[in-house]
C-alpha cells in the first residue's frame, strides 16, 4: 500500500496499517496536499477489510511541525482556501473521532500545532523521550481551531489547557504523560517497535467488541466537543486574516528562510 513520493503514505504490516506523514525535509509541515490527504485517509482505512489497527507517525526527525509557511501565507489572500481549510479541519477532527479502528500515535519528534492535534486525536499516544508537544496557534495570531480547543479539555485540566494554549509553550514528553496528553514515553530507538507491538495486541482483540467500545466512546466525545469545535473553527477562520497573524507570519517567514521552517513550530 502507499503512493511513491506521496506526502502521506500508508503501509501494511499484517493487519496493522502505518500512516506516515511524509514531508521530512519540511519537518512534515502541513501543506495543502497533506491537509487534504489527512481528511481522506480515515475513510480509506475504514474501508480496508484487512485493517485491524493503525499507527500514525512522521517520517524523519519530526512527527509534524504544524502548518507550512507557504501554505499559511496563501490563506491571507485566498478566501476559497480559507473556507476549504476550515472544512478540512472539521473533517479531520470528525473522521478521527468516528474512525472505527484503534489508532496509536507514535510521536517520534516535535508535534506542533495541527501536528499536536493529530497526535492527541489518536486513541493512544506513545511519545519518544526526546519529543515534545506544543500548540502555539495563539502565538502566531490564530485561534486553536484545528483541535486544541476541542481535544485538550478532554485530556487534562482546564487550568493546564489554558496555560499551554495561551502561551504556546513546549510540553516535554515526560510532562505530556503527567498531564494525560500521552500514555507513556519510549526511548526513541524503540518507539516504532513498541507502537507496532501495541498495535498488534489491539488488532488481536475481538474486533466487534473493540469497535463497538470505541464507537460508544466517540458518541461521548462528540457530544462534549461539538459546540467548542464549531466555535473554535469559526474563530480560526476570522483570525486567518487578522493583522496580528499576517504580521507575525510574514516576520517569521522572512526571518526563517530555512528548509524545514514552519510557522507553528515557532
Amino acid at each position: 500500500m502507499g503512493e511513491v513520493n506521496s506526502v502521506l503514505t500508508v503501509t501494511a504490516d499484517g493487519d496493522v496499517r502505518i500512516v506516515t506523514l511524509n514531508r521530512p525535509e519540511r519537518l512534515n509541515g502541513v501543506s495543502e496536499e497533506l491537509h487534504r490527504r489527512l481528511s481522506e485517509v480515515w475513510r480509506e482505512l475504514a474501508d480496508d477489510p484487512g485493517a485491524r489497527a493503525v499507527i500514525l507517525t512522521g517520517a524523519g526527525r519530526a512527527f509534524s511541525a504544524g502548518g507550512d509557511f507557504d501554505h499559511l501565507r496563501r490563506h491571507h489572500s485566498d478566501r476559497e482556501l480559507r473556507e476549504r481549510s476550515i472544512r478540512l479541519d472539521r473533517m479531520i477532527q470528525t473522521e478521527m473521532m468516528r474512525f472505527p479502528l484503534p489508532v496509536i500515535a507514535a510521536v517520534n519528534g516535535p508535534a506542533v500545532g495541527l501536528g499536536c492535534s493529530l497526535a492527541l486525536g489518536c486513541d493512544l499516544v506513545l511519545i519518544a523521550e526526546d519529543a515534545y508537544l506544543a500548540d502555539p496557534h495563539v502565538s502566531v495570531g490564530l485561534v486553536a481551531g484545528d483541535g486544541g480547543v476541542t481535544l485538550w479539555p478532554m485530556l487534562t485540566s482546564l487550568l493546564r489547557v489554558k496555560e499551554y494554549l495561551f502561551t504556546g509553550d513546549r510540553i516535554p514528553a515526560a510532562t505530556a504523560v503527567e498531564l494525560g496528553l500521552a500514555n507513556r514515553t519510549v526511548p526513541p530507538e524503540d518507539l516504532q517497535s513498541e507502537a507496532l507491538a501495541l498495535a498488534r495486541r489491539l488488532a488481536a482483540q475481538p474486533p466487534d467488541a473493540l469497535r463497538a467500545t470505541k464507537m460508544a466512546l466517540a458518541v461521548v466525545v462528540e457530544q462534549l466537543t461539538r459546540g467548542g469545535m464549531e466555535a473554535a473553527l469559526a474563530a480560526e477562520r476570522e483570525t486567518m486574516t487578522s493583522p496580528d497573524h499576517i504580521r507575525i507570519v510574514e516576520k517569521l517567514a522572512s526571518g526563517a528562510r530555512r528548509p524545514a521552517a514552519t510557522a507553528k513550530e515557532a
